[in-house]
Formats: C-alpha cells, structure tokens, sequence
C-alpha cells in the first residue's frame, strides 16, 4: 500500500507520515490495504477547469444531478483560500476554479487507529475502509487547505476549508456498507460514534441557487425503514474536466 507523505507540521510528523508509518508496520504484520477511491464513483469527464484536469474530483449530490449530469458539485464559496471559508455546492462549470478539488488516499480507518489519530469507536466498525482528504486547488494548484471541520463533528457542523494533513477532522471515510448505485455517505474521521456516524451533509430543504449558499453541514446518519439512506446524506464524484 502506497501511502502519500508530501505535508509536514512543525512540531511533530504529518498526519500522512505518522499513518505511513503505521500503515508499513500493519503490511508487516500482514494487513490489509486501502480500497481505491475508485471503489464509489462511476468514472466520467467531469472536474472543474482543465488546468486541474483528471487529477481533480467532482463531488456532488444524486439530490441535484447525476454522473453524466452532476449539475452541481462541490465548491470553495468565492474562492477563498483561508481556513474556515465555507464550502458549498455551486452550478457546474469549466471555468471556476473554485470547483476545483484533488483527492489523495491517506490510508484505512485502521491505519489511523494505529497512529492513534481517529477513535477505537470508528475503526471497529470501519477499520478497513479507505479515507481521503480533498484539497482545494484552484487551477490545480494545491492550497494545503482541506475540506473538513474545524471542531469534532455533532449535528449541524458546518463545513469548512481547514489546514490539510493536520487531524482526522479533515479526512473523509467512504460508508461502504451504505453504498448505492454509485453513491455513498462521507464519514467525517473525527467522528467517534460509530453507530450513528457524523457524515457530510447537504441541508434539509436547501437548494445550491438559494441566498444565502447553503452551507455543507455534518449530521447524523439518517437511515429509512427499508434501509436506505438520506439521499441529501449520498456523495457521487466524476473526474477531469467540466463541460
């Protein structure tokens, strides 16, 4: 398993190194590897401007489009490039930079565990899906800002661009068991509640054209009497370029 290892924090190895290195000792012990981000979406030509190309992910919701048609998709609210800038979802287009997004693999939820950055709650029940960052990158060219939250996740959290590589609070798990028709729920990597999970959120009777932009929010996953989930609770991602 290849684990990414380009950020660094000042006081202490990156949250990238410290699962590395755990990952490497899981694989001496014989463990298992990480399920490719590839495992959810249906592969398109779809991400923001073509400078970013297919290295960037579209993230959108079955709400409002679909893979072929995403009409809406995961945005940095006017291009702000600071922490705590909102993100949102905003009408597709090939020529705003702020729909632009690279994801990178960091490793499992048990990865983590073991370099003591999520809960033993989330890796009881996860312990062997795969968890991402997504990285702002306008033009795709790297922020080091994430989507993620600033605090550990409760109902109605919203979110936000935060420092990448810093906590689990910017790492997204992908709800494999919940997994329809090539969409599934975002498990925030704070989360310490594993029976009812924090996952990312579009806002209930919100719409991406409403004043003021609706915010990404977490909240507790919502599961129907047939099983299904929320579908404002489900996540579809394209890559390369809009059109």
């Amino acid at each position: 398993m290849s684990i990414k290892t380009t950020m660094s924090i000042k006081t202490t190895m990156s949250i990238k190194k410290r699962v590395a290195a755990s990952a490497a000792a899981l694989a001496l012990a014989g463990g298992v590897g990480a399920v490719g981000f590839g495992a959810v979406g249906t592969v398109a030509a779809n991400a923001a401007t073509p400078s970013c190309g297919k290295g960037c992910v579209d993230v959108f919701s079955p709400v409002f489009g679909t893979h072929k048609t995403p009409n809406f998709v995961v945005d940095d609210y006017k291009q702000g490039q600071q922490t705590g800038q909102p993100i949102i979802l905003f009408r597709t287009s090939n020529s705003d930079p702020a729909e632009d997004f690279t994801y990178s693999e960091q490793g499992t939820v048990a990865d983590f565990f073991a370099a003591g950055l999520v809960s033993a709650a989330l890796n009881l029940h996860y312990h062997s899906f795969a968890a991402y960052e997504l990285e702002y990158a306008p033009y795709g060219a790297n922020t080091g800002l994430c989507v993620g939250v600033a605090s550990t996740p409760v109902d109605g959290t919203q979110v936000t661009l935060q420092p990448c590589g810093v906590s689990a609070k910017t790492i997204w798990v992908i709800d494999k068991f919940d997994l329809k028709k090539g969409f599934a729920p975002l498990i925030n990597g704070a989360d310490t509640n594993f029976s009812n999970p924090y996952v990312l959120t579009y806002p209930q009777d919100g719409f991406p054209t409403d004043m003021p932009r609706p915010v990404l929010i977490t909240e507790t996953l919502q599961k129907f009497s047939n099983g299904t989930v929320n579908d404002r609770q489900m996540w579809g991602y394209d890559f390369g370029a809009l059109f």
